[in-house]
């Protein structure tokens, strides 16, 4: 009996027709014959999966964690424990002496090692410019067990906001837009450079970015990504007179942060209803995903859109599952929840309301692997995309409008602040409850 084609094919050559498949097809392909198994089960080849699916920057931080806890662990159960998540580990940062006053919609950004708070909304409906960082280390996959200190830093500029954007390019932050004291909403855009003094110490030097006579309209609580440390993508948002924005718009800052220009992004439809409160997720290369917000109606959203800005026109693809065949695999419509990219290609759902603004603490993955099978028509790949994990520990419990920000592991995500519930905390003027704790929360891996 003649030999299959593909046996007659070489090692590069197979190795090179494996990393085009997906994960389950290179398992089923190991298990067809034994003289493939070896090749189907080499780091190499895993170490290219892990590259693909999760992004290489995704994949070279997952490198360096594991040599810093001096584990050599195969490339091909990394990629099973990630895959088989179901776990997260939460605790209650221990702080010395003062810290920021609770708030909710503010921003919350981990930059050279340092984590940096700006403003927000807090009790008696003040705007705050305050900013205070603290630091809790460059490591990867790094567990702050120490007691950590927060500095107050120099404020006045930009001046007070909440509901504004502020996403990290590099070592510098980019902030957008937001709404002050008086109600009014703004499109400013500023720069916030990061500078290290020793011992422990930070400061940041803000400046108004030049962009020209181009800009978006004035909005808050609209969602940001950055893409490449080259471009922010905004879109929709509340805009003057307290509409529902749709709109999308990128900033080129490829003049290395000196200058920048924004333009609206042409996009063809379909695409994403206005909305507010949402969150944009950069996944790599040229696309972003947009989950959730509150509609024009006051409705609260759960749909999903996936954004290409390729070379081509920028489209909108609305990842329409079968609820029927998903019956309590999604996560519920919600706002002023976060979304941050965790390591093996993940999205870590956190909290948000409904809307009766009543309050969430469940955390969902959405599985970018199954997403991107899921937009390219593979329909049985629709139970993959959403798992609902169990959290250990000291929960943050419900809160929405809080701040999350993840690690340079992807493994560690920082989440402070937030809107809770009112049963645990004193009820505060305005009917507003707002929370200043820092807590931590990690991916459960058996590595």
């Amino acid at each position: 009996m003649e030999a299959a084609p593909v046996a007659h094919l070489g090692y590069d050559q197979v190795l090179s027709i494996l990393r085009l498949l997906p994960a389950e097809a290179v398992v089923s392909f190991a298990a067809t014959c034994r003289a493939f198994r070896d090749w189907a089960s080499t780091d190499v080849l895993w170490e290219a999966l892990c590259r693909r699916d999760w992004g290489a920057r995704a994949a070279a931080a997952a490198a360096v964690a594991l040599a810093e806890r001096r584990c050599r662990l195969p490339w091909r159960r990394l990629y099973a424990e990630v895959a088989r998540l179901g776990v997260l580990s939460a605790r209650r940062l221990r702080v010395k002496g003062l810290s920021p006053r609770p708030r909710a919609s503010h921003s919350l950004n981990l930059v050279a090692g340092w984590l940096v708070v700006f403003g927000g909304g807090c009790e008696g409906g003040r705007h705050l410019d305050d900013i205070w960082a603290t630091y809790v280390g460059n490591g990867a996959g790094n567990r702050s067990s120490s007691v950590l200190c927060w500095q107050q830093l120099p404020s006045g500029t930009p001046n007070g906001r909440f509901g504004h954007s502020c996403t990290l390019v590099g070592d510098a932050l980019v902030m957008f837009g937001g709404i002050n004291d008086r109600g009014l909403r703004l499109n400013d855009t500023w720069i916030g450079q990061i500078i290290s003094e020793e011992p422990c110490k930070m400061r940041i030097s803000w400046r108004l970015l030049e962009v020209g006579p181009i800009t978006p309209s004035p909005r808050g609580a609209h969602a940001a990504c950055c893409l490449d440390d080259k471009f922010i993508v905004i879109h929709g948002g509340i805009g003057v007179h307290g509409s529902r924005l749709g709109d999308t718009w990128l900033l080129d800052l490829s003049d290395g942060l000196r200058s920048g220009s924004w333009r609206q992004m042409d996009d063809t439809g379909p695409f994403p209803s206005p909305r507010s409160g949402h969150t944009l997720t950069w996944i790599g290369e040229t696309h972003m995903v947009l989950f959730g917000g509150r509609g024009s109606e006051y409705d609260v959203l759960n749909d999903v859109w996936l954004f290409d800005i390729g070379d081509h026109l920028p489209q909108w693809k609305e990842l329409k599952c079968d609820l029927s065949s998903i019956l309590g695999e999604l996560p519920s419509p919600r706002v002023g929840h976060s979304a941050t990219l965790v390591l093996g290609g993940k999205i870590l759902v956190y909290g948000g309301e409904d809307s009766q603004r009543r309050r969430m603490d469940d955390f969902w993955t959405l599985d970018l692997p199954a997403l991107l099978q899921f937009q390219s028509g593979s329909r049985k790949m629709a139970k993959r995309m959403w798992k609902k994990l169990r959290t250990d520990g000291q929960s943050p419990h419900c809160r929405s409008f809080h701040g999350a920000c993840v690690d340079t592991s992807g493994c560690c995500v920082y989440v402070f602040g937030g809107m809770v519930d009112a049963l645990a905390h004193p009820a505060e003027s305005l009917g507003l409850t707002f929370d200043g704790q820092l807590y931590q929360v990690e991916l459960v891996l058996h590595l």
